[in-house]
């Protein structure tokens, strides 16, 4: 069943907030860290990676995460597989998210609206094709957690991930780089580049030749501002992952997306009031 492009960015906007609990909720980084992880980095990299296992190289790993700088990756990984498990992190980043969201929803965690909302995201996340999305496709390979709250989270992660592998597609086809990405995004909203929070700590020198190589290609203006080209590229990159991030809802029928929206709606927002950012 089609249905207009927004549906994809309406529903970005309310399984964001779910998705990003492994990254700001602490039960997260500690549930993982008390395997012996040495700081949240590890714990990053372990939980995101673990539906991989343990035998993919670093340089894969950084191709399919696509936007961290060169090396980052390979300072964890393979090393937290000599720490603890996939399996391992697994269940601890799931049991930490859920205890995550069970603090911050409060009484909303057990309300039947997380049953019914965890239902309708995962027949939308496994209704999708995996065919280029590999992030995707390896988090489909992960039993489907029973719980109501872990369902959710479970659902909204693949959700996230089919998203984001799309988002990496776009990226590509504007030939907008991994470190690039975040350089677009940061002067998109006005944060300098060099105070954005996923470059700010690379080498000033490393920073500088990925803003002039964007400089010399159109996309940022003297002024250190993106150009008209620039802010036209991250249009086109966002309208881009919208289109490619559609298929999933497609399995929906326009009451089940309402349906959707009003039970994740006070989800979201509950998440949205407490993310730090």
């Amino acid at each position: 069943m089609s249905h207009p492009e927004s549906v994809a960015r309406r529903m970005y906007d309310l399984v964001e907030p779910i998705g990003l609990i492994p990254y700001f909720a602490d039960e997260s980084d500690e549930a993982l860290m008390a395997l012996g992880l040495r700081n949240p980095w590890d714990a990053y990299f372990a939980g995101r990676a673990a539906p991989f296992g343990r035998s993919v190289p670093a340089e894969v790993i950084h191709a399919i995460f696509y936007n961290f700088a060169p090396g980052e990756v390979a300072r964890h990984l393979p090393k937290v597989w000599e720490l603890t498990t996939p399996e391992a992190a697994l269940a601890a980043r799931e049991r930490g998210c859920v205890a995550g969201m069970r603090r911050i929803l409060g009484d909303l965690a057990d309300d039947p609206g997380v049953t019914r909302a965890g239902e309708l995201l995962l027949k939308a996340a496994t209704s999708a094709p995996v065919e280029g999305r590999a992030l995707f496709a390896a988090v489909r390979t992960l039993p489907v957690p029973q719980e109501p709250v872990a369902r959710l989270w479970h659902a909204a992660t693949l959700l996230r991930e089919h998203r984001g592998d799309g988002h990496t597609a776009a990226l590509l086809t504007e030939g907008i780089g991994g470190t690039e990405c975040h350089v677009l995004h940061a002067l998109s909203v006005g944060i300098p580049a060099n105070e954005f929070g996923r470059v700010w700590h690379l080498p000033a020198a490393q920073l500088a030749a990925v803003v002039d190589g964007m400089r010399d290609r159109g996309l940022i203006g003297t002024d250190d501002r993106l150009t008209d080209s620039g802010r036209a590229t991250k249009e086109r990159v966002e309208a881009m992952t919208d289109r490619l991030a559609e298929a999933p809802y497609n399995a929906l029928s326009p009451s089940e997306l309402e349906n959707l929206a009003a039970d994740l709606e006070p989800i979201s927002a509950a998440i949205r009031a407490v993310i730090p950012w």
